[in-house]
């Protein structure tokens, strides 16, 4: 018995390894495990798993297969979503799919997804922005509809004429008025012009007719010139009946209006919750647009850019009208230059007085918006009378510390006074340097004063140009003497320890009107 299940065991084991190396080395639906990346491939059709193949570039031999049955099929345009995936893994082992069973999954995923094309339309480009209408006119009617809000008496017309620099068959606008549209109709329908004799008399008095000074009332106003913001092309093509927009379905979603950034140039008197206002803007709106605006508390200056966030239709129009009004305005102001004063004194001779005027301009809009105007003719009704300025034209002097290096061991204004005899309000800036070190003129000058005077031992008056005086005290040597002029930075002096002193310093001091001020307030 045990001899029996011993042979039995022994055959089991013969039995298995001979269909273990069958199917190994017979089977072709298996594949030898080799590590050298991926060697199954996962084929996914519009997220729909098809099969397996061993092989990546199988998958798209297969959908073209695919695709060339269904297209058989039918001699109708097809528009079909055909969105493939490759997976790929690495295995031991695996069973692929069968290649007439892949291409049948692709011909039922394919068939489900397709959708036979029925009608040809236009496909119309407005700038970035795609839309399918069912006939030219069509889209002739639309860009119609969208030129009617701004020329409600139908000035202009908008016809499709053929784009001479595309290779391919595309249409873009002629926006032109109806008066050039009826001549131009007259010349398509063959319509002789004037020729011979006639013709050179016509050119003749057109060349000698005077040009008249024209009157408010000779005026045309209203529309003078439309387009379409962005470039319109339309081309024709073929596409699914649901991707096929109605005319009115069109009219309304070009229209209708949509967040576009734009910029907004900083002006005089402008500032971030102004700017915010005019748009339509929060503030959180606003500096989330701009990375650059850290809060709501920014400075911004004239010239700044800043994006802003309007709502525009996805089709803008431009357009220029001729307008009449009536304002007031202001003459430009008149400066009288004065030689003998600085850059910093103006006096006002006489003030402005506000004049009112009739006016003719071609004012320029975008949508609705005005975007500038230019005045064409104006009729002064009340004279603006200037505001007239006087001002200098010679640039201040400017000052420089007096001397290198050293440091302020007392600053100006109230103080513990340093000694006996000293003054509890110091006029200037003491600046501890060694004896010696030498002091230059902090401004050009005329030196009033150089000797000795009292409290300030030895020392040096500077009268400068601007009406200021700069004092330099305790001083060990003179170096100029009273009626010289100097220029900044001429050494002057050397420093000291001369006067009611402390220790060895340069006291500089400046004095306006006879006055002493801070030095602070001329040094740079």
């Amino acid at each position: 018995m045990t001899s029996f299940f011993r042979k039995l065991k022994l055959n089991f084991f013969s039995i298995s390894f001979s269909v273990m190396v069958l199917s190994f080395f017979l089977l072709p639906c298996y594949i030898p495990f080799t590590s050298h990346g991926n060697n199954m491939f996962h084929i996914f059709l519009n997220g729909d798993e098809m099969g397996v193949v061993d092989e990546e570039e199988l998958a798209g031999e297969y959908l073209r297969a695919a695709r060339r049955r269904i297209a058989a099929s039918s001699s109708e345009m097809l528009f079909i979503d055909a969105q493939m995936e490759v997976q790929g893994e690495e295995v031991f082992w695996g069973e692929t799919t069968d290649e007439k069973v892949i291409i049948e999954n692709m011909v039922q995923n394919l068939s489900s997804h397709e959708e036979r094309s029925l009608e040809r339309c236009y496909t119309v480009k407005l700038g970035g922005y795609t839309i399918n209408l069912r006939s030219e006119e069509d889209v002739q009617e639309l860009l119609r509809r969208v030129l009617q809000s701004y020329d409600p008496n139908r000035k202009y017309v908008v016809n499709l004429i053929p784009d001479a620099s595309r290779q391919i068959s595309v249409f873009t606008d002629e926006i032109i008025s109806t008066t050039e549209n009826e001549k131009k109709t007259e010349k398509q329908n063959n319509v002789l012009p004037l020729a011979g004799i006639e013709a050179r008399l016509s050119d003749f008095f057109d060349a000698v007719t005077p040009s008249v000074g024209m009157e408010f009332e000779d005026y045309d106003l209203g529309l003078q010139y439309i387009t379409f913001h962005q470039n319109v092309e339309a081309v024709e093509t073929y596409m699914p009946a649901n991707k096929i927009m109605t005319l009115e379905d069109a009219v309304a979603d070009v229209t209708g209006n949509v967040a576009t950034d734009t910029i907004h140039e900083v002006a005089i008197g402008d500032t971030l919750s102004s700017i915010a206002l005019a748009y339509g803007l929060n503030m959180t709106e606003l500096i989330e647009i701009n990375p650059l605006l850290a809060n709501e508390n920014t400075m911004i200056r004239p010239g700044d850019r800043i994006t802003v966030r309007v709502a525009r239709p996805k089709l803008s129009v431009d357009y220029i009208m001729q307008e009449y009004y009536e304002e007031d305005y202001t003459a430009a102001p008149i400066y009288k230059n004065n030689d003998t004063w600085f850059t910093n004194r103006t006096e006002v001779i006489q003030e402005a007085i506000t004049g009112h005027r009739k006016v003719i301009a071609r004012v320029s809009y975008r949508d609705g918006s005005r975007l500038s105007s230019d005045i064409i003719k104006q009729e002064t009704m009340v004279e603006a009378v200037p505001r007239i300025v006087e001002r200098g034209t010679v640039v201040p002097p400017t000052y420089i510390w007096p001397v290198s290096g050293g440091y302020i061991t007392s600053g100006f204004g109230p103080r513990r006074a340093p000694k006996r005899g000293a003054s509890t309000y110091h006029n200037g800036y003491d600046l501890g340097v060694p004896t010696g070190t030498a002091v230059m003129a902090s401004s050009g000058g005329k030196v009033t004063l150089a000797g000795w005077q009292g409290g300030y031992g030895y020392v040096i008056f500077i009268d400068h140009p601007d009406g200021r005086q700069t004092r330099y005290g305790h001083l060990s040597r003179l170096l100029v003497k009273a009626g010289q002029t100097v220029y900044q930075g001429q050494r002057i002096a050397l420093s000291g320890n001369t006067g009611n002193s402390t220790g060895p310093h340069l006291h500089f001091e400046v004095r306006k009107n006879g006055v002493a001020v801070s030095p602070s307030t001329v040094l740079n």
